[in-house]
């Protein structure tokens, strides 16, 4: 939930991939980040893999590819999603890990 907060803090349009429900989506994702945990953002072919929302802010802000604002996050950038929230994002199809 922090990577989708801070996208939204600074209106980037993002493409957000099902890698639970969709054993393609979830093996380009270790393919490409070359470790088996989420969330992972590829950034201008730059991979940030198992970061938490303030991990990809600081990245964004010390390349240059955004300017601080003082909005507010919807939701805590720098913790993990709590297992209520995994248990409301979780379908009911089988689950690639």
């Amino acid at each position: 939930m922090g990577v989708r907060a801070i996208m939204k803090k600074y209106n980037l349009e993002y493409e957000d991939r099902d890698i639970i429900n969709k054993a393609e989506q979830y093996a380009e994702m270790v393919e490409k980040s070359g470790q088996p945990l989420s969330p992972c953002v590829e950034v201008e072919g730059v991979m940030l893999a198992d970061v938490s929302g303030e991990e990809v802010e600081n990245y964004l802000l010390s390349n240059g590819l955004i300017e601080n604002n003082d909005a507010v996050p919807e939701a805590p950038i720098d913790a993990a999603c709590t297992d209520e929230e995994h248990e409301a994002m979780r379908s009911k199809t089988i689950r690639f890990f």
